[in-house]
């Protein structure tokens, strides 16, 4: 049975357990709605301090960004769930690629997170957001890999734990300063100097921009670049922690 073969078992299996209880997707997708309504609104006049004309611009990619990265950040607490009742022990006894079990759980939250996606742009574009296709095209793109990133590195954070009390506080840990440096909800060039500098070490804050940059018309600029960038190197480098913790628990 090739790789693909297995990576689609795995990701039909993993489809059909969230199908059956869509409720995380929907919480998952509740917070960023109510950011975008509740929000957005609040922020015209430090868009237009910043020079956007239209503050869905620069807070509907942020959203995205926020989405693709908390969201994706919890996907491994379904996979400790599946461990303590025996679905990976069982998984592992099988001749099935360790990797192949890493990348059908990526699919099924890469899906998800596809599906979370369209409906904050739809929901953006009715409330105002103006973009070009194009550009929309590509922040939504690196959403999707910057989601990829975070959910191989929390399943490998799961497989790592195996218990829900142990991975909350690291993932609430990393969270809060991703959350408030990475100007996700407020540009950080109206912050302190000292802040600013801090934010320049947060990676996803180049991926921030990089989707603010796109959604602006401006794919071409080396903001979009170093942004995609980091989404990849994020990507590889969280690609290789999944696939060695898989291949590291032996049946």
């Amino acid at each position: 049975m090739t790789f693909l073969r297995q990576s689609f078992i795995v990701w039909r299996r993993q489809m059909r357990m969230s199908l059956r209880n869509p409720v995380w997707v929907v919480v998952g997708m509740l917070q960023p709605v109510l950011y975008l309504v509740l929000f957005a609104p609040l922020l015209g006049p430090i868009a237009k301090s910043i020079g956007y004309d239209n503050a869905y611009i620069f807070f509907v990619p942020g959203l995205l960004v926020q989405l693709g990265t908390f969201g994706a950040l919890f996907a491994g607490f379904a996979l400790i769930g599946e461990k303590r009742e025996g679905v990976v022990e069982s998984e592992r006894v099988t001749p099935a690629n360790r990797t192949a079990l890493l990348v059908g759980r990526l699919g099924r939250d890469v899906t998800q997170l596809f599906a979370q996606v369209l409906i904050l742009v739809v929901l953006g574009f009715a409330m105002g957001l103006r973009a070009p296709v194009g550009g929309v095209a590509i922040g939504c793109a690196l959403t999707l890999l910057i989601g990829t990133a975070c959910a191989a590195a929390s399943n490998a954070l799961a497989m790592g734990t195996s218990r829900e009390d142990l991975m909350a506080p690291i993932v609430n840990t990393v969270m809060m300063p991703v959350l408030l440096l990475s100007g996700i909800l407020l540009p950080m060039s109206i912050g302190s100097a000292w802040l600013q500098r801090i934010s320049d070490l947060m990676p996803i804050r180049y991926v921030v921009d990089a989707v603010r940059g796109a959604f602006s018309g401006e794919a071409g600029v080396s903001t979009v670049l170093t942004g995609t960038g980091w989404a990849v190197g994020l990507c590889v480098l969280a690609l290789w922690w999944g696939t060695a913790a898989f291949r590291k628990e032996q049946a």
